[in-house]
């Protein structure tokens, strides 16, 4: 059996109708084996439709999410990911929080080299928030790296 095929069998949601959860549903993430572990590579999403319910009063916060990370043995599968930003949408937490949550689940799912999320909000009563969470695989150069762009996180404006 190829490795493609292998990779495919892994994988549940890719090219299957699905259903779309209706609150925070981290069981929808999927890994596949990462083909080039030895490799640091950067891997981005750009997500611009993020959507998820203050906890206080219910209303809508819109970002867009970017999700860095440099993959080891495990990659995170795109439309899984869709899914699951998906189900933050009927979630209420705090802007702080889903960053922290996605990177947290994300670890756990595929135990990164290195991660980054950062969360672009839009303005709700005149005010941006941009929260940002790293992490880097402790006992590495990458738990180093994680120090560094906390210290000097990057931001999309």
């Amino acid at each position: 059996m190829s490795s493609t095929r292998a990779n495919e069998l892994e994988l549940s949601a890719l090219g299957k109708k699905v259903e779309y959860k209706q609150d925070y549903a981290p069981e929808v993430l999927e890994s596949f084996t990462n083909k080039h572990p030895d490799n640091d590579y950067w891997v981005r999403f750009h997500c611009p439709e993020f959507t998820s319910l203050c906890p206080i009063t219910g209303q809508p916060d819109f970002a867009t999410l970017y999700i860095d990370y440099i993959p080891g043995e495990r990659m995170v599968e795109s439309k899984s990911l869709k899914l699951y930003l998906f189900s933050f949408r009927s979630h209420g937490a705090f802007h702080e929080d889903c960053v922290n949550i996605i990177m947290k689940d994300l670890i756990k799912l595929m135990d990164p080299k290195y991660i980054e999320v950062l969360g672009d909000f839009t303005p709700r009563g005149g005010i941006s928030i941009l929260p940002y969470a790293n992490y880097g695989r402790p006992g590495t150069k990458f738990e180093e790296l994680a120090k560094q762009r906390l210290f000097n996180h990057p931001s999309p404006r």
